[in-house]
């Protein structure tokens, strides 16, 4: 039962963390495309911060929106970040892009 309980206080930690990562990452995303910044590095810096979020639907969306905004950027870079996010959340049956490549 202990043990229990542990997981069930580490899963509610991990989703008070994401929503404030939500909230945080949520304020760069729109400021990134407010201001239409061109900083690679720095949309990037976003988006590998975000991966480890994406298991929430908040979060996915906003690096959906990232993901958009980069393609006008930089095509190649921005498909590179949709492959992460396949490869990191998609299900292993769902995974036959995989194979294609």
């Amino acid at each position: 039962m202990k043990e229990n309980k542990a997981i069930i206080n580490i899963a509610k930690m991990i989703q008070g963390l994401s929503g404030k990562a939500v909230i945080e990452y949520g304020r760069e995303v729109e400021r990134i495309v407010k201001t239409n910044c061109r900083d690679k590095r720095e949309i990037e810096r976003s988006l590998d911060g975000m991966l480890d979020f994406c298991f929430d639907p908040k979060m996915l969306e906003l690096y959906r929106k990232l993901c958009r905004f980069y393609y006008d950027i930089d095509r190649d870079a921005a498909i590179r970040y949709v492959h992460y996010y396949r490869d990191m959340w998609d299900p292993k049956e769902k995974k036959e892009w995989q194979k294609k490549h």
